[in-house]
């Protein structure tokens, strides 16, 4: 399954992650030829320096785990990653924002963050697990208004991840739309990965990304 590690952001998110555990990361993605690792922010620096000689990008969340910064957070967290090398981006949706129906908060929140970025990688993370299905709709089109480069389920950090019904939502908003889908959040194994880029997945968010490309089962909660 060789083809497999062009779409996997290697992940590692966890809060006692240490800076072994960072380089370990970047030395399995190296090893893979992971598309990139996906890390906090204040690993970026780090995970740059082990990279910089490698074809692997870096990606930084933003707003993350909640989403509930301030704009004005976001936008600054999302300027020291890049200016550490982040490659790209992917940020939290204002999941309260959303829910109480303020939609120009929503749209503004994410157009200020790709307004520093114009010429980098935007993902949006709509943590579908405490959406709604009309919200996962609206949540997207909203990620597409203010110029997202991708739309994503999870953080991996809600009461669910990734899920076959998210997605092909995702996928009908998506479609004929220049934007692209990241599923994230539970996929453990080859058979789970295969099945999301048959529903036309662009990018799989993974901490069992080993496990993915080797078949091997993995107990990972990412």
């Amino acid at each position: 399954m060789k083809f497999l590690n062009t779409y996997i952001d290697h992940t590692l998110l966890k809060p006692t992650a240490t800076k072994s555990d960072i380089i370990k990361l970047c030395e399995e993605a190296i090893e893979h030829q992971f598309f990139s690792v996906c890390v906090n922010s204040c690993y970026v620096p780090l995970a740059n320096e082990y990279l910089k000689d490698s074809k692997v990008k870096v990606c930084s969340v933003i707003g993350f785990p909640l989403g509930a910064m301030s704009t004005k957070a976001k936008v600054a967290e999302a300027e020291s990653a890049l200016n550490n090398g982040a490659d790209e981006i992917d940020m939290v949706i204002n999941l309260g924002h959303l829910k109480s129906k303020n939609f120009d908060a929503v749209w503004k929140d994410i157009e200020a963050v790709k307004k520093v970025m114009p010429n980098k990688v935007l993902k949006v993370i709509l943590e579908t697990c405490y959406l709604e299905e009309l919200e996962i709709i609206k949540a997207s089109e909203l990620a597409i208004q203010s110029g997202a480069d991708f739309i994503k389920t999870s953080t991996g950090f809600g009461t669910e991840g990734a899920t076959i019904n998210d997605i092909k939502l995702m996928k009908s908003v998506a479609k004929d739309k220049c934007i692209k889908i990241k599923a994230s959040g539970g996929i453990k194994d080859t058979k789970t990965a295969l099945e999301y880029i048959s529903l036309g997945v662009n990018r799989l968010g993974t901490s069992s990304g080993i496990a993915i490309v080797t078949g091997n089962a993995s107990n990972s909660n990412y």
